[in-house]
């Protein structure tokens, strides 16, 4: 079975102030490393965009009629000081999340095996009600919904390895027992969330929070010993990851110590998580990862992983 590449260009036409570490350079140089020979294989379809409908399974109308009015026919438009927006950003916010509910449709209709999407702006810290830290919309979230209303899913998990914890999705799904939420991320960092007594209502939310310093040993270890035997007695149907590669050593905005052969190695578990009991069906969307070095020897090793599903 094949992996399936989701992107658009308009993602690129989200413009951040000058020195802003999301920029759109991040998705040019994932596209020109997965542009090479080796991930020739690769199934590729463009991003289309989101309804609102779609969206509004994640977010309260507020939040998607302030950011629809926010959007700015020139310059920029703050959200918040980290967060703004500029006469791109509409499109490429709608083309984030239409493209992680495109990768879904893909995986649960059997047409691919799983799938990555490389759109821009990120959105696991985006709440019900409040766009934040970069995001706007929460795309891996509303893949997941969307999986449940489409196609029956029952129990879904969203497994998050950014370095800052998705504090968005954790919000959307807290009182929710069908969604497992999972994530590994520095403590104490933006954006002060994500500690582990930070359960949910039903239990269904895992935090394994990491120090400043730590690398691979102790982010296999939060894996081994709580997060991969809680996925494994949740069973999932389906299993979206929130993909963000600002965990590695190089990145300008945290301070752990991982390397592609740590994200290889989380990938192919969670691909185990997602082969027991969701068929195979994963969807991985873009999130963090800021120094482009960094970032494009993570998707390398991330991506090279699920196409050897």
């Amino acid at each position: 079975m094949t992996t399936l590449l989701v992107t658009h260009p308009s993602c690129l036409d989200h413009q951040t102030p000058p020195g802003h570490p999301e920029r759109a350079d991040r998705l040019r140089a994932i596209n020109k490393v997965l542009g090479t020979e080796r991930f020739a294989p690769l199934q590729r379809v463009l991003a289309p965009e989101a309804t609102f409908d779609m969206v509004a399974l994640c977010h309260s109308e507020h939040e998607i009629g302030e950011i629809r009015h926010r959007a700015p026919k020139e310059g920029y438009a703050y959200i918040d000081a980290d967060t703004s927006m500029s006469p791109g950003s509409m499109e490429a916010i709608l083309r984030s999340a239409g493209g992680a509910v495109a990768a879904a449709d893909a995986v649960m209709s059997g047409a691919v095996q799983n799938a990555f999407v490389a759109t821009r702006p990120p959105g696991h810290h985006a709440e019900f009600g409040k766009p934040m830290g970069f995001c706007f919309f929460n795309n891996a979230a509303i893949a997941t919904r969307h999986a449940q209303r489409k196609y029956g899913i029952g129990r879904a998990a969203i497994v998050d390895f950014d370095v800052h914890h998705g504090n968005g999705t954790q919000d959307i799904f807290w009182a929710d027992k069908s969604v497992m939420y999972c994530s590994t991320h520095q403590m104490p960092l933006f954006p002060g969330t994500g500690a582990a007594g930070e359960r949910g209502e039903h239990d269904t939310i895992v935090n394994a929070p990491l120090h400043a310093g730590d690398g691979g040993v102790r982010f296999r270890d939060a894996f081994e010993q709580l997060i991969l035997p809680r996925l494994r007695a949740f069973a999932p149907e389906f299993v979206v990851i929130s993909a963000g590669f600002d965990a590695h050593y190089r990145d300008p905005l945290a301070n752990l110590a991982l390397e592609g052969a740590d994200y290889r190695w989380v990938t192919q578990h969670l691909m185990d998580i997602a082969d027991a009991s969701a068929q195979g069906r994963l969807v991985s969307v873009l999130e963090g990862g800021y120094d482009l070095q960094g970032l494009t020897e993570s998707v390398d090793a991330h991506v090279t992983t699920l196409m050897q599903g």
